[in-house]
C-alpha cells in the first residue's frame, strides 16, 4: 500500500526546480524616483557626482592651519563659513574661519576644531585641545566616487535605495516592467467577498489575498475572477490568462476530488513539472508551463494558499524579475515555549510568536490551532516555526527553527 508521503517532493527540491528553469524579464523601462518604489533596477547605477562633492566640516567649530596654532596667543576670526555660503575672503595668518557643519572648508585648512574645544578669549578664541591634521574634515568623495557603482541590477528599490539616488542627482532609474500576473479560484462553492452566502457557500477569500500579496510585490494583477468547476470555462479562463500575463495563479482544484479538473486542464495546454509537495500546509501545489506563461497552482485552504505563495510563489517572482537577494529571511534558531504537535512525514509550517525570554534567548510559542482553515493565525503570528520533515512533537524547551516574517505578511 503506498504511504501517505510517497512520491511528495521535498520543499527544497520544488524551489530548486523552479528556479533552474526561470529568465528574468528583459523588458525596461526609465521611471522618476517618485514612481519607483517597489520597483526592480534593470541595470547596473553609477554615481554622476563625487559625494561629498568638496571638502567640508563635520563640526561646528573653527577652520585652522597647523602652522597658526603653534604658539599660545589668541587666534583673531577672520570671517565665518556656511553650508551654501562659504568663507571667500582673506584668510590672514594667525587667524581662524568660524565654520559650521556642511560648509566648505577654506583653502589652505589643515583640521577643524570643534568648537567645545576652544574658549573665547578678548582677541579671538583658544585651543584647548590637541589638534591633527585632517580632522573633523569630510574629503571630497570620501563616500561615494564619480563613476562608482552604487546600486546593481536586480535591486528593489526601497526607503534606503531611492533617498541614495537623490542624493547623487539622479532624477529617473531605469527599472524593468513590472510583472503582470493573472489569478483566478476554482470551486462551485465561491461567492465574491460582499455577496451574500446560499447554503454551501464560502467567500472567495484565496483570490483577494493572492491579489494583495501580488500588489504588494509590485506585480500588475490581472484579476479573472471566479471559475466554476466546467472544463470548458476552466479552458477558457486558462487559455485567456496565458494570453496576457507572465505568470498564472490558481487558488483551488489542484487537490485529488473528482471536480478538481485544473490538472486535467494542465495536461491538455501545458506541461506539469511537479504536484504534490512534502509539506504541510500545502501538499496540493502544482508548478508548471503553459504556451506563454509560468503557471502555479494553489491550494483552496486559505493558510495552504498562503504558505504556498509565500515560501514558492514570491521566489519564483522574485527570481522572473531579476532580484539578486532571496525575499525569505534567513531561519533563526529559537527555544520552544509551548508544546508543538506534529506527525512525521512533511516540512511542517507552523504559525508562531516570537519574542526574547528572561536570559535573552529567542522562543516562540505557538498561535495555537494549526489547521489549514485558521486564517486568523496569521493575526496573532510573527513567523513560521519550521519542523523538520521527520520530526514529531515538540516539547517545552526544545530547539526549533523559526523564520521571521519579511514584509509580505507583515502589516
Amino acid at each position: 500500500m503506498e504511504s501517505f508521503t510517497s512520491g511528495l517532493i521535498s520543499l527544497e527540491e520544488a524551489q530548486a526546480a523552479m528556479l533552474a528553469q526561470l529568465q528574468p524579464v528583459r523588458d525596461r523601462l526609465s521611471v522618476p524616483l517618485a514612481d519607483a518604489v517597489g520597483r526592480i533596477t534593470a541595470l547596473p547605477v553609477t554615481s554622476p557626482v563625487d559625494v561629498p562633492p568638496f571638502d567640508n566640516s563635520a563640526m561646528d567649530g573653527y577652520a585652522v592651519r597647523l602652522a597658526d596654532i603653534q604658539s599660545s596667543r589668541p587666534l583673531k576670526v577672520a570671517g565665518k563659513a556656511f553650508a551654501g555660503a562659504p568663507f571667500t575672503g582673506e584668510w590672514p595668518a594667525g587667524s581662524v574661519v568660524r565654520i559650521m557643519t556642511g560648509a566648505p572648508v577654506p583653502a589652505g585648512c589643515d583640521a577643524v576644531v570643534m568648537q567645545e574645544e576652544t574658549r573665547e578669549a578678548e582677541d579671538g578664541i583658544l585651543i584647548n585641545a590637541p589638534v591633527k591634521a585632517g580632522q573633523n574634515i569630510r574629503l571630497v568623495g570620501e563616500d561615494i566616487r564619480r563613476d562608482q557603482p552604487v546600486l546593481e541590477a536586480g535591486v528593489r528599490l526601497g526607503t534606503a535605495e531611492l533617498p541614495l539616488l537623490a542624493s547623487l542627482g539622479i532624477a529617473e532609474v531605469s527599472v524593468l516592467r513590472k510583472l503582470r500576473v493573472a489569478v483566478f479560484s476554482t470551486g462551485d462553492e465561491l461567492q465574491p467577498v460582499g455577496q451574500p452566502l446560499a447554503a454551501g457557500q464560502i467567500y472567495d477569500t484565496n483570490r483577494f489575498t493572492v491579489s494583495l500579496m501580488l500588489r504588494k510585490l509590485g506585480c500588475e494583477v490581472i484579476d479573472l475572477g471566479i471559475i466554476r468547476d466546467d472544463p470548458q470555462a476552466l479552458r477558457v479562463a486558462f487559455t485567456e490568462a496565458d494570453r496576457q500575463a507572465d505568470v498564472v495563479i490558481s487558488t483551488g482544484g489542484v487537490s485529488v476530488g473528482e471536480a478538481d479538473f485544473t490538472k486535467t486542464m494542465l495536461d491538455e495546454l501545458g506541461v506539469i513539472s511537479f504536484w504534490k509537495l512534502a509539506i504541510k500546509p500545502g501538499k496540493p501545489f502544482a508548478f508548471g508551463r503553459l504556451a506563454s506563461s509560468w503557471f502555479c497552482g494553489l491550494p483552496g485552504n486559505p493558510v495552504s494558499a498562503t504558505v504556498t505563495f509565500y515560501q514558492l510563489v514570491q521566489p519564483l517572482l522574485a527570481a522572473l524579475t531579476g532580484q539578486r537577494a532571496s525575499p525569505l529571511p534567513p531561519r533563526l534558531r529559537a527555544r520552544a515555549a509551548t508544546r508543538l504537535k506534529k506527525s512525521p512525514g512533511r516540512l511542517d509550517f507552523q504559525r508562531g510568536v516570537m519574542s526574547r525570554g528572561a536570559d535573552g534567548e529567542l522562543e516562540v510559542r505557538s498561535t495555537g490551532h494549526q489547521g489549514s482553515h485558521v486564517f486568523s493565525s496569521f493575526t496573532a503570528a510573527n513567523c513560521f516555526i519550521v519542523l523538520e520533515r521527520e520530526r514529531g512533537a515538540v516539547e517545552p524547551g526544545e530547539w526549533v527553527e523559526i523564520e521571521p516574517f519579511n514584509a509580505l505578511l507583515e502589516g
